[in-house]
């Protein structure tokens, strides 16, 4: 049993296996989910858990390169933006909110929170720890 990091096996085995540039996607409870990308549900009830708290967990396991966000977050939801600039010193690219969405059939796993608020999403693209 591990002692440390992330205990949820669906998600440390994807970011183990992630290479150089592959990514995931923390997302809200309403994100879509497209056909073939892996989704790990961690959503209990609205709010829980929560974008940061995930995102939080996730950050603190992965070795991170660029961070891409849907621009809406910077008028729509400035919390979330305010505390993704507080946490990450890593590039930070924004694009539109269907460009995002676009990018998700791309992720090696979407991870789902219960996270009510607009534009609690991210991708985090992996960096080499060497």
């Amino acid at each position: 049993m591990k002692k440390h990091g992330i205990l949820n096996s669906e998600i440390s085995k994807v970011l183990a296996d992630l290479g150089h540039t592959d990514f995931i996607v923390i997302g809200d409870a309403g994100l879509p989910i497209p056909a073939g990308v892996k989704k790990i549900d961690l959503a209990l009830k609205p709010g829980s858990p929560s974008y940061q708290e995930v995102t939080e967990s996730v950050a603190d396991d992965m070795h991170i390169e660029k961070i891409y966000l849907a621009s809406e977050i910077k008028d729509m939801n400035p919390e979330q933006y305010d505390f993704m600039k507080a946490r990450f010193s890593q590039e930070i690219e924004f694009l539109s909110h269907e460009d995002f969405k676009k990018m998700t059939v791309n992720a090696k796993a979407i991870i789902r929170t219960g996270e009510t608020t607009p534009y609690s999403n991210c991708i985090l693209q992996a960096n080499v720890f060497f």
